[in-house]
């Protein structure tokens, strides 16, 4: 795809704020150990309720991602399953919610699962945890899927779903890689067509490091998002350095992953928010 198209794409996400995304963490879903049997209403009804705090609290969007199903499957393994249900939750919570922008995220690094469930529901935008080059996570050795990834969007006609690609995923080893710069992991995102950039931390909830996403943002002319780690408590820190902030834990009771999004804890995170603004 030409280089503006992707500029326009990005745009029209983007607007002239910075993008605020929720995650709404699915309770495990059929085929993984934790699942007990719960129907599809069930968890889609958690699900709403997560939403719901997060267009309640003006919100951009949210990514539908099934955290429930851990330990996570290579992307090879993901069953039809897990597609079908996420595709039925996400296209539910898309009409009750019409002006949010959706997106996909299904672990572990199962971006073609990812674009099918986007594509299926009209969903704006897919993460993928492990765009290029290959690490050592939790599930053992993942290869970057960028070459498959772009051209399965394009067999099937996804071409409007955007890619927010981790620079420098988390939970794991970057060992195989520890020989080249965060810079050159950066640019080899860009290179292979990524439209947006995703800074984290080492685990979920824990912080990106300022100097990790400032040389992100040296080495790219794409946007740069802040995947984890984000609270009321530093956003302070972040807010001028990149453009904007994929958001959960801290969002929940007791600020775990687990939890149910708290309404109270958006309200105080988006007071810190709008003074930033």
């Amino acid at each position: 795809m030409e280089k503006n198209n992707i500029k326009n794409r990005i745009n029209n996400i983007f607007k002239k704020e910075k993008l605020l995304i929720g995650v709404v963490h699915l309770n495990p879903l059929p085929g993984s150990p934790s699942y007990k049997g719960e129907s599809l209403d069930e968890i889609f009804d958690l699900a709403l309720k997560d939403t719901k705090c997060y267009a309640q609290e003006n919100f951009h969007g949210v990514i539908i991602e099934n955290h429930g199903d851990i330990p996570f499957n290579k992307p090879e393994d993901i069953g039809p399953e897990t597609v079908a249900f996420m595709s039925v939750i996400t296209n539910k919570l898309r009409e009750k919610y019409k002006h949010l922008i959706f997106g996909i995220n299904i672990l572990a690094n199962a971006a073609i699962p990812a674009i099918s469930v986007a594509m299926a529901t009209n969903s704006s935008f897919i993460r993928v945890n492990q765009y290029t080059n290959a690490y050592i996570a939790n599930e053992g050795f993942l290869e970057g899927l960028a070459a498959k990834i772009t051209r399965y969007r394009k067999w099937i006609g996804a071409d409007s779903i955007s890619i927010f690609a981790d620079v420098h995923v988390k939970h794991g080893s970057h060992a195989i890689v520890s020989d080249r710069s965060i810079e050159e992991l950066t640019k080899d995102n860009e290179f292979f067509g990524a439209d947006v950039l995703v800074a984290t931390g080492q685990r979920t909830a824990d912080s990106a490091e300022i100097e990790e996403l400032t040389k992100i943002k040296s080495a790219t002319h794409l946007p740069v998002l802040i995947g984890s780690g984000i609270s009321k408590d530093n956003i302070n820190n972040y807010y001028q350095k990149c453009d904007g902030f994929i958001i959960a834990s801290s969002l929940k009771f007791d600020g775990y992953w687990k939890n149910s999004v708290d309404l109270e804890r958006i309200k105080s995170f988006n007071k810190i928010l709008n003074l930033l603004k």
